[in-house]
């Protein structure tokens, strides 16, 4: 990383001027905490990305109409159990009055608040519930880490931990901080699961560069992994940046801006591989790196080919090297390779093994290749030989939980 990159311990409360809280407001589940608001004290630049399903959740409408309107952005209200997703104009009067209802308790611009939701498909919102959850909220705004953190966990469905990140940048001089939290465990297969992030800065940026730095950083981070090959119908990526940290507003595509751009990525990926490694039922993230390509996007092609193939995550469960089904998958992806060139290897931290070279499989210690599988991390790296580009994808293993877990969801 970086040298001018520091991580430190966080999430949405970290950067300037960023407070959170969190509420049981009984929405679906029972004795947790099931709401989160995120605030600044200073309208925020926003940028958002969202899912490309044709099926579009209220909130992501709203949301969408709110980045793109040119409002300043100061309040994220996010509930858990019940999605808004197919729910028509009444979900879309909800969000409304969601806004309405932090606007007032808040006293800020209605048009300023950004609204999420995640949990079951079809059902309306208990708007009630709601609007008392968000007044109970509002006195308990705080900008410490366990806030941020309390925050991450009301948001959560059939996530097993919460998921956070933070960093700051010594920009000029100056310290730039960037936090994040985020949710997801099924139904991830983003194309920008229930996947929704929330991403906040102290920057002082343009709304415009900070729009197409979470809209380049996307294709890398969160369009790169996939749990279950579902794209949700309430993906969501928000970024606000309020200018509290008192840096030069980056205005341009110059050092500041590349420096933002990789702790942005930084941020990101990191989110990304939480959710990845905590697919639903999942004991392992499976990573899996081509090299040796043509183009980035023939590597990309090819990454998810492999992470989304139900076969080779029942093998990474298995802690099996099947790799037949590994080049299977990049078989039928539609990337064009030559698999007599294929070499490729296993690792993690139990070691790193090559199993296939050119093709075809070099004599290996099947133990010793299901003990580098039977790490919580897997690496799977295929060389195609082609060319000096490069892709990752992130995954998880197919286990007898996922299907549990989604066969009784609703009830």
């Amino acid at each position: 990383m970086n040298e001018k990159i520091k991580m430190i311990e966080g999430g949405v409360t970290a950067a300037k001027g960023f407070m959170a809280a969190s509420t049981a407001a009984g929405i679906k589940y029972k004795n947790r905490q099931d709401m989160a608001m995120i605030y600044s004290k200073e309208p925020c630049k926003s940028a958002g990305t969202f899912t490309t399903n044709l099926v579009k959740a209220a909130p992501v409408k709203w949301d969408k109409n709110q980045v793109t309107s040119g409002a300043d952005a100061q309040a994220v209200i996010i509930n858990a159990g019940i999605a808004n997703a197919c729910t028509g104009e009444e979900g879309m009067g909800y969000c409304a009055q969601t806004a309405k209802a932090a606007a007032e308790t808040l006293g800020v611009a209605a048009d300023g608040v950004l609204v999420a939701s995640t949990g079951v498909i079809g059902m309306q919102l208990p708007i009630d519930k709601i609007a008392a959850g968000v007044k109970a909220m509002a006195p308990l705004l705080g900008d410490s880490l366990e806030k941020g953190t309390e925050a991450s966990k009301a948001i959560m469905t059939t996530d097993t931990k919460n998921k956070q990140v933070a960093v700051q940048i010594d920009m000029n001089g100056t310290t730039v901080t960037i936090g994040g939290m985020c949710k997801g465990s099924g139904m991830i297969h983003p194309n920008m699961c229930t996947m929704l992030s929330f991403v906040t800065t102290d920057a002082a940026i343009s709304k415009e560069l900070l729009q197409e730095a979470l809209s380049e950083d996307i294709k890398d981070t969160y369009n790169m992994i996939s749990v279950d090959g579902d794209t949700s119908t309430n993906d969501t990526v928000l970024l606000l940046a309020n200018g509290l940290a008192g840096n030069k507003e980056i205005t341009e595509k110059n050092e500041d801006y590349a420096l933002f751009c990789e702790a942005l990525n930084y941020i990101n990926e990191t989110l990304a591989k939480k959710m990845a490694g905590d697919g639903e039922g999942c004991t392992a993230l499976f990573e899996v790196k081509i090299v040796g390509a043509e183009t980035k996007d023939q590597a990309k092609v090819l990454a998810k080919s492999v992470i989304t193939s139900s076969l080779t995550k029942a093998a990474i469960f298995g802690h099996d090297a099947n790799w037949g089904r590994i080049l299977c998958a990049m078989g039928y992806s539609g990337a064009q390779f030559d698999p007599e060139k294929v070499d490729l290897f296993f690792e993690s931290a139990a070691g790193h093994m090559q199993i296939i070279k050119d093709g075809v499989a070099v004599d290996y210690s099947e133990e010793e290749a299901t003990k580098i599988l039977s790490e919580p991390e897997v690496t799977a790296i295929a060389d195609i030989k082609m060319g000096d580009a490069q892709a990752t994808a992130w995954g998880c293993d197919l286990t007898f939980d996922y299907v549990k877990i989604n066969a009784d969801y609703r009830s």
